[in-house]
Formats: C-alpha cells, structure tokens, sequence
C-alpha cells in the first residue's frame, strides 16, 4: 500500500542506506572469525599499536597482490577495514574517557 502526500523529516540524517552492504558483510566476517578465535569482543582490550601494525600487514599483502589472509581465508583489505573500525572504536572510547575524566589507553 502506497500512501500519497506523506511527509518524512529527514534531512541531515546519516544515510545508512548507502552503506555498500556486500562490502560491510566481508568485515562481519572478520569479526565472526575473530570471535570463533580469540571470543567475542575480546578485541577491546587490545592495544592500539597493535591495530596500527595489522592495519599495515593487510594493506602490505593486498598492495603486494596478496588477496586473501592465509590463517583465515579473509580478504586482506576487509581485515584492513575491521582493523580500521577497531581503532575509530579506540578513539571514539578515548574521547569519552577522557570527557568523563578518567585514564585513556
């Protein structure tokens, strides 16, 4: 049913609908094989630098023609992506502490 002349206010709201879902999946996938391994959200309790260094493995193995990590059968850059979300999480933790006054990592 098509209701005609309804109004719907939403300018200025994150469009998630342009999200590239394909894409986003093979990042879940990232975190699903990484709860299978280490256990679910255990990934907030490790230290950035090591993001950083993942980070630059994958992007290193993709720029070099490697497609796919070879422990999880994962594309490279989609491990990049979720090393990338792992570290926006840090920071965006960061700034809370640091907003309620208590110790950063």
């Amino acid at each position: 049913m098509v209701i005609m002349g309804g109004i719907k206010h939403d300018d200025g709201k994150n469009r998630w609908d342009l999200l590239p879902f394909d894409a986003v999946e093979k990042v879940v996938e990232i975190y699903t094989f990484g709860a299978a391994e280490y256990g679910e959200n255990t990934w907030q309790n490790v230290e950035e630098e090591r993001y950083w260094a993942a980070l630059l493995r994958h992007i290193c193995a993709a720029r070099k023609g490697e497609k796919f990590d070879e422990k999880s059968k994962k594309l490279h850059i989609a491990h990049a992506a979720w090393n990338c979300l792992a570290l926006i999480w840090i920071e965006l933790n960061k700034t809370m502490e640091d907003q309620n006054g208590t110790e950063s990592n």
